[in-house]
């Protein structure tokens, strides 16, 4: 199998789909990272009976270099059109992201109203607290890319299929992704639950402040004592397995049983 620019898809990075029921989820990977974060989390929707897709990001699962041209526009490109491809299948879909790919499930409900049936975000990004991050436009003129990172998982031997660098052109746009969907979170309409890992040496705390703060929603925060980053990977895993069927499972909505005749 190979990406969009002819590369392979490094193992374990490809996306994947598992047909099921008349309600979807949509799950997005994370920067610099690949489908292999989510798809245990997508074998235990999948176990429940909900349809799942998970596509591979533009530039993401093969090398680096390959991600170097991208933009978030990209991204949110691929992301939008799975998301379609859903709706169209499924009577109600849910969107679930880890970091950036929890940005652009933000993003996606911001833009599709009430076809977005509920958001659930592990660690998502808005912001960043690191001042060198707003020289990345201009650095990234002379340094391609910086150390990654890609592996932030407290249960030793759990590796996490992405980038050991970190391209410093498309981390500019990620920024850009950040700004914008920071400006319309009051957009949301649909329930959010967010989940946040209380150790995580990737995003800061700031960006879970700033999701509760900016959604008007009903939004819920649920802290993860006992994982870093790639949560979904880590040893809080299960608990947002099952925490987010419980939420799908709260808002999907019910086909009301036909009205009994008394005749």
């Amino acid at each position: 199998m190979a990406g969009s620019t002819g590369t392979a898809v490094l193992p374990g990075a490809e996306p994947f789909q598992f047909a099921g029921g008349p309600v979807g989820v949509l799950l997005v990977h994370g920067f610099t990272g690949s489908p292999g974060s989510m798809r245990p989390w997508g074998e235990a929707l999948a176990a429940a009976g909900l349809t799942v897709s998970c596509p591979l990001l533009p530039g993401h699962g093969t090398r680096w270099q390959d991600m170097v041209p991208t933009t978030w526009p990209d991204w949110y490109a691929t992301v939008q059109g799975a998301f379609l491809r859903l709706r169209a299948d499924c009577e109600q879909v849910f969107v679930m992201g880890l970091s950036m790919g929890g940005t652009l499930t933000l993003r996606l409900a911001e833009e599709h109203g009430s076809d977005v049936a509920g958001v659930v975000t592990v660690n998502a990004s808005l912001s960043t607290e690191r001042r060198q991050a707003a020289l990345a436009p201009l650095l990234g003129r002379f340094i391609p890319a910086v150390r990654g990172v890609a592996g932030d998982v407290k249960a030793s031997g759990v590796p996490e299929v992405g980038y050991d660098r970190v391209p410093l052109l498309p981390f500019a746009s990620l920024r850009k992704l950040w700004g914008v969907t920071r400006g319309d979170l009051g957009r949301i309409d649909c329930p959010v639950l967010a989940y946040r890992s209380v150790v995580d040496h990737v995003v800061e705390p700031s960006s879970g402040a700033i999701l509760l703060a900016g959604v008007r929603a009903p939004i819920e925060e649920r802290l993860l004592a006992d994982s870093w980053h790639v949560a979904t990977l880590d040893n809080d895993k299960e608990t947002i397995f099952k925490g987010s069927l419980d939420f799908v499972q709260q808002h999907a909505a019910l086909v009301p049983d036909p009205p009994r005749s008394d005749g």
